[in-house]
Parts: structure tokens; sequence; C-alpha cells
């Protein structure tokens, strides 16, 4: 079901750039558009882990520079019946977590050295296990398709806008849209845009929380870890380089404490509060 809902949501992602393209240059727009849409899907695909990565200013790690955080996730990933994914540290005292990758074959996690100061092992663990499962779903390469496009989206939004300040653009006896179009483009699109990413990174949200406490056996690590991540997201500093592009791939949302109205409306992740409880029941479940 997830899976068709994110499939739909992604094709509708696309319509409204192909849209926007439309509102903003006709016919030739909608066209430049749907070939733009495209190769970011490309490039998504190929790149989208490196690209993060650098973003987040990541290093590598292996069994002799960080052998407990590694011993951690080859057993993480044997429990997930997954491959070995490459791991990373991002130096940064705010405690967070996020994967990239186009598929679990080149797959990548990724950890702060905050989160490694704040938590104990198990509740790494179960991070660690939380991440991996998005890798185990494909959600890593979904997540960063959708923040490409979104980003795309309202890029061209701001091109539209300045545009409409100066001057430029067509008239409204314009058949391709005139100021109905500039609108749609400057206002309507972004908030789009925005929603769907919302929608595709809430669904997955949830499901990697339960997959996470089924690998990692304790569901009441993640939910102990996601109470530390928030309380210093709302209280501590900020990951740096974090952007509304890019904060759903993190376990708990790196810019929740921004003042930013606009962010903390359209936040990519469900209330952290009703993500513990889920964990708090299916760890009873479980005999935990």
């Amino acid at each position: 079901m997830n899976t068709l809902k994110t499939t739909v949501l992604m094709a509708l992602l696309m319509g409204i750039m192909i849209a926007v393209g439309g509102a903003f240059g006709g016919r030739g727009g909608a066209m430049l558009m749907l070939i733009i849409s495209l190769g970011f899907n490309f490039v998504t695909y190929w790149f989208s882990d490196s690209i993060v990565l650098k973003m987040y200013d990541a290093r590598e790690v292996d069994g002799n520079s960080a052998p407990e955080l590694y011993g951690l996730v080859e057993r993480l990933a044997a429990n997930a019946e997954l491959p070995m994914p490459r791991v990373y540290i991002v130096n940064s005292g705010a405690p967070n977590a996020f994967a990239t990758g186009r598929n679990p074959s080149h797959a990548a996690v990724a950890v702060t050295t905050g989160l490694m100061n704040t938590l104990d092992y198990e509740e790494i663990g179960g991070v660690l296990a939380h991440e991996l499962s998005h890798v185990k779903h494909r959600d890593t390469l979904i997540s960063c398709v959708a923040a490409a496009m979104a980003g795309v989206i309202s890029t061209i939004a701001n091109i539209a806008q300045w545009a409409a300040i100066f001057g430029v653009g067509r008239s409204d006896d314009d058949d391709n849209g005139g100021f109905l179009g500039m609108i749609v483009t400057i206002v309507i699109a972004p908030i789009a845009a925005a929603l769907i990413q919302m929608a595709i990174s809430r669904s997955r949200e949830y499901d990697a929380d339960k997959a996470g406490g089924q690998i990692c056996g304790n569901p009441n690590a993640l939910a102990n870890a996601l109470e530390k991540i928030e309380y210093y997201s709302l209280h501590g500093p900020t990951l740096a380089n974090s952007t509304t592009s890019t904060a759903h791939m993190c376990i708990i949302n790196p810019l929740a404490g921004s003042k930013q109205t606009f962010i903390n409306l359209f936040s990519t992740h469900p209330p952290t509060q009703e993500r513990i409880a889920r964990l708090r029941q299916q760890a009873l479940a479980m005999g935990k």
C-alpha cells in the first residue's frame, strides 16, 4: 500500500513540475520541465548518496577507525538481512542520523558525533535499525528524488516571483496562463510540492520505526533515543548544513527548533510523541 501511495505521490509531484513549466513557459516550458524531472530522477538515482554525504561533510569509517560503531551496524545489517552498508560519521554536536543510497547494495548510514555522545549503545542500535529499515524498503531513493523535485519547483517559483516584481512575463491575455499562471507558480506549486514531500516522509517514518524495533529487538531503545534526539533538536545546536530539502532524511527533523513558521507547518516528520507511543505499544506486544 505504501509503495502504491508513494508511486502516486511521485507522479503528482512530476505533474506539478510540468504544470509549473506550462504556467511559466507554455508548451515549451512544460516539455522542458518534463525533461528536467526525468533528468533529476536519473541524477538522484545514481548520485543521491554522494551528494547528501558531501553536503554534510560526512567521513567514512571502518572496523579499524570506529570498531564499536561499525560492528553494531554489521550486526544489525545481518539481522535485517541486508548487505553491509558504508558507515559515516558527521562531526556535529546535534544528535541525529540518516541513511542514503539508491538501493541496499549501494547504501550508507551516517550518525553524528553528537548522537554517539548522547545515546547509549542500545539506543544507538535502535536509531541505526530505523535507518537500515529505510534502506531495506528503498525509502532513501524515494526521499531523495522527491526532495530534488521539490527543490526545483521552489527554485522556479523564486525565479517567477522576481520576474513578476520586475514586470517580466506574459500579459493577462496570454493564452498560456498570464497572471493566474504566475500566481500558481509562485504560491500554489511550492505548497503542493511541500505537502507531497511531507506525505511521502510521514508515512514512511512510522513503518521504519516499527521495522527498526524488530531489527534491533528492543523498540523501547528506539523510543528512548527519539525522546533524547527530539529534546536536543529543540534545545540544542542545529545540524550544520541542514535544509528543508534534506531534513526529511534525518531520524528527527533537524530544523524542528527553527522559528520559521513555514518550516514547522510543513514538517516532514510525524509527531515524535506519537512515534514513541507506537514503539512503546510494540515493545509491550513483544514482551519487552
